[in-house]
């Protein structure tokens, strides 16, 4: 493998990094991940989110890519639009449930449910933000293999990131995990910030196209 390759994968890997740590990346995985009290649980809600993302990326990506397609602004902007309905909707059925639910139970709790949710919003992410992906990828490598090098790599590092930051939070909740309205005020906090960037994602598009 050529030096200028690797050093062109090494970036994306830590690109992919920083990209899984966008506020509307973290805020849609916080909402999910601090409703469990299962450590291991809560943590692999990030991982789940990681494939999600980099699986439609790598798909969308490629067929961009490969049929040299050319995706209009527009088509961005909306979704991006379902993006910022999407964290809207998160953290208002969090605060619905979080008035409603008594204990660890219930659909929201259950794993596959938890691990099913993040896959889908990491997925929506990923078709989110395919488009910029692919305009990184053609500005650094040339041939087919090197592109499907670098989203693989690019891939690699979000769900790297997503795993430390999900690590992070899962330690915040097993340390307040004794004391209930301290967990449960952070479901809250989630939830209000989810909807609140939400919405201001949605105006920002607005205002955009």
């Amino acid at each position: 493998m050529e030096f200028g390759l690797l050093s062109a994968l090494i970036v994306g890997l830590f690109l992919g990094i920083k990209h899984s740590l966008e506020p509307d990346h973290v805020i849609a995985v916080s909402t999910i991940a601090s409703k469990s009290k299962n450590w291991f649980r809560s943590l692999l809600a990030g991982v789940f989110w990681g494939i999600g993302h980099s699986a439609v990326l790598f798909i969308v990506g490629l067929l961009i890519i490969v049929l040299k397609l050319q995706v209009p602004p527009k088509v961005e902007a909306y979704f991006e639009i379902i993006v910022g309905i999407m964290l809207v909707y998160l953290g208002i059925t969090s605060i619905l449930g979080n008035t409603k639910r008594n204990g660890d139970k219930g659909d929201l709790n259950d794993a596959s449910a938890i691990y099913m949710k993040s896959f889908a919003i990491g997925s929506i992410h990923g078709l989110a933000g395919s488009a910029a992906l692919t305009v990184l990828v053609l500005s650094t490598v040339n041939s087919l293999l090197d592109a499907t090098l670098y989203i693989l790599f690019f891939g690699a590092g979000t769900i790297i990131g997503m795993f430390c930051f999900t690590a992070a939070l899962t330690i915040s909740l097993v340390l307040s995990v004794k004391r209930f309205n301290a967990k449960r005020t952070l479901e809250f906090t989630a939830a209000i910030v989810s909807v609140c960037f939400g919405m201001y994602y949605l105006y920002h598009i607005a205002t955009i196209f």
